[in-house]
Formats: structure tokens, sequence, C-alpha cells
């Protein structure tokens, strides 16, 4: 069975799925589509065994528009809101790893701070050159003593004169590898939330250090690093907004981090149908089809159940948040019902596969290794769980 059938009966699915779009949503979804399957699928698997892709990448996907969703026309974005947003990023997984997708748009978690403080100057010499894919960003939040509970952190930054002074660590940064700056949450004073403030560190700082490249389960074609800060001295222009204001603009953006997953999670279970579908139509087991057990159909329909409450609440909230919602906890909650989806559904699609779903060769296979970051990602399954009981009073 073609992958284009397979498109053609989920047709009705996607009926349902579009309701929630203008025509503004479905072009920017083919588009991005279509420049993952011609730039990103026919190289992923070498990119994947390499454990990187090209940097060119990153200059093609500004080219083709992918880059800039979401970001004011002004700074040299193409605008457009969350769904825009969900739309991109369901395109770019059409080129079947995460990693490379997470890679890309990595600028997408370190460029929103610099946005919102409304400074001029690092508008144009960081964001300008990100949105162009000429510059590589990253954002460093996550500490080897510090993961989802950010009142934690431990990196500090002390004011000398017009400098400030940084010194600390940051772990399990996608895209520090290779990021030629990086938006860095330090702390500034000791109030656990009041006190943290965000800062541009340049590759090229004396000070800063890749101590490591992470091998990692999955998103093998993202490179993921740790990274050190030994009395980095950093400009007070790079500061990012008033002192203390770290923890407010981390919260807000925290969201779309959110939003991002949850993406990734729904358009990790949908390919996985998709390649579940063509698969067993194809392959023969006791003289027939596989598609002609009923276990084996049952298995689908589950997987396209699942898929349809995840999807169908991931574009709920994204449409709630252009509308100025407040969406905490249901972006919380379509982050965790997203990611456990991906992980069923790809349980699922490698066990219908057999063998097959166990070779690094296969879509399946590496989809299922992908999806287990899902649930720790931009905040733990656990503390999701914990965000929704607190606003549900308890």
């Amino acid at each position: 069975m073609t992958r284009s059938r397979v498109s053609a009966n989920l047709g009705r699915m996607a009926d349902f799925y579009d309701n929630f779009l203008d025509e503004s949503h479905r072009l920017l979804r083919t588009s991005c589509r279509r420049f993952a399957e011609a730039e990103i699928r026919p190289h992923v698997h070498d990119w994947e065994e390499a454990g990187i892709f090209p940097r060119e990448l990153y200059t093609k996907a500004a080219a083709a528009g992918v880059l800039g969703v979401g970001f004011p026309e002004e700074l040299g974005g193409s605008g457009g809101g969350a769904l825009h947003q969900l739309m991109s990023l369901e395109g770019l997984m059409r080129g079947t790893s995460t990693g490379v997708a997470a890679g890309l748009g990595s600028l997408g978690i370190a460029l929103p701070a610099l946005v919102q403080s409304g400074d001029h100057g690092l508008a144009e010499r960081f964001v300008r050159p990100a949105l162009r894919g000429e510059k590589i960003a990253c954002l460093g939040i996550t500490e080897p003593g510090t993961g989802s509970d950010v009142a934690g952190v431990a990196t500090r930054a002390r004011r000398e004169g017009d400098h400030y002074v940084v010194n600390g660590a940051k772990l399990f940064i996608t895209s520090g590898v290779r990021a030629d700056f990086m938006t860095v949450l330090a702390r500034t004073g000791d109030d656990p939330h009041g006190g943290l403030t965000f800062f541009v560190l340049e590759k090229e700082m004396p000070g800063v250090t890749v101590s490591r490249s992470l091998k990692k389960t999955g998103w093998w074609a993202s490179d993921t690093a740790e990274l050190a800060f030994s009395d980095v001295r950093v400009p007070v222009e790079n500061r990012v907004g008033p002192e203390g204001s770290g923890f407010k603009t981390l919260m807000r953006n925290f969201q779309t981090e959110r939003l991002a997953l949850a993406a990734y999670g729904v358009a990790t279970a949908e390919i996985a149908l998709e390649e579940s579908m063509r698969y067993v139509r194809e392959r023969k087991a006791f003289g027939r089809p596989i598609a002609g057990f009923q276990v084996t159909r049952h298995k689908l329909a589950d997987m396209a159940t699942q898929l349809l409450a995840a999807k169908t609440l991931t574009y709920q909230v994204a449409t709630r948040m252009d509308r100025g919602e407040y969406v905490v906890k249901e972006v919380s909650a379509a982050k965790n019902l997203a990611a456990e989806v991906a992980l069923a559904v790809t349980y699922e699609a490698v066990q219908l596969h057999g063998g097959m779903g166990y070779m690094r060769e296969t879509v399946v296979e590496r989809l299922a290794r992908d999806a287990r970051l899902l649930p720790i990602g931009g905040g733990t399954q656990e503390v999701m769980k914990e965000i929704i009981a607190k606003s549900m009073g308890f």
C-alpha cells in the first residue's frame, strides 16, 4: 500500500482536524512538509547515524520560510501564532526525525526572551541572523543539579561595572555543541524566582566551553551538549530585560515549548500509524496480509483513536492560545497526552512491523526511540501533573 493511498485513507480524519485551520495554516503545513520531504527525509538515515545534520540546512530552512514562523515580520520572521507554529512542526516532522526538527527549532526556545525584551540591539545582533539561518541559537536552563525546578538554578552572574561575570554549567542543551550564541538563565539574586535573569552568551567569549557532546537514546541527529562557564565576562548590553525578570519570561515561554513537544508527539503517532497501515497491507503471514487478522485491525483502531484524542486536544489548546486565553493547565495536559500517545502508538507500530520494527533502517524504530524523550523534555510528566493538580485546587 503506497504512502499516498494511506494518506488518502486518513483524509476524513484530516478533514476533522482542518476545522481548526484557515487557509494560511494549511498552506504553511504543506510548504513545511514539502521542505521536509525534499531536504530532510532522503538524507535522514545518514544524518542519524552521523549524529548531526549539515549546517546549511538552517539557511535552506530559513529561505523556505520555516525558521521564521511565529516571529514578528519586523524582525525578519514570517509572523503567525500558535497554530501556525504547530503546522510548521507537523510539516518538519515529515522528515521522520524529531532530532532534526528539534535541532532546526532550537531558536524557537532560545529567541522568544530576546524578542519579548524589546531590546533593538539584541534583536539586530542575534534574532535577525538566527532567523536567516546564519547563526545557531540554543537555550541554557537545565543544570547538572537542577532539572524541571528552575528555582534551583545555580549558574551565577555577578555585576562588575559594565559586565557580568558568569560561572556555572548547563546540561542537556539542544544545539549546544555548535550554537553561535546561547540564551542562558543565571542567578543575579538570592530570591529563588525573583533572582533569575537571562543573558546572551556568545561562543567565542573566553570561558565558554562545550564540556562534552552527549550521546542519547534518541534524537540522534540533534547535537546535545554540556556547557561550562568559567569567569565569562558578559557585557551589560547582553542582559535580556531587567534583572530579576528571567523567571516570568521563562514561565511564559514554557507554554510554547510544551505545545511544541505536544506537536512532536502528535506527528510521531500519526507517522507511525501511517507506516503501520502501509506495512500490514504488504506483509504476509500464514498465507495472507497481516491486515486480515482482527487483532491487527483492532490495534490500528486503538492507535487511530489515541491519535484523534491527542491531536484534537493539541489543536484546541493552540487555538485558545491564539485567542490569548490562559491555558497553562490545558497545554500541560496536551503535552502529557501527546507524549503518552506517541509512546503507545510507536510501541504498537514496532510490534506490527515485527523484526523489521527493531531495525534501524525503519522509520518506526527511529520514531519509537525519539518518542521516549517527550514525557521528559520541557518539564517532566510528573511536573505537568503537579501543574494540572494545582490548577484544580490541590
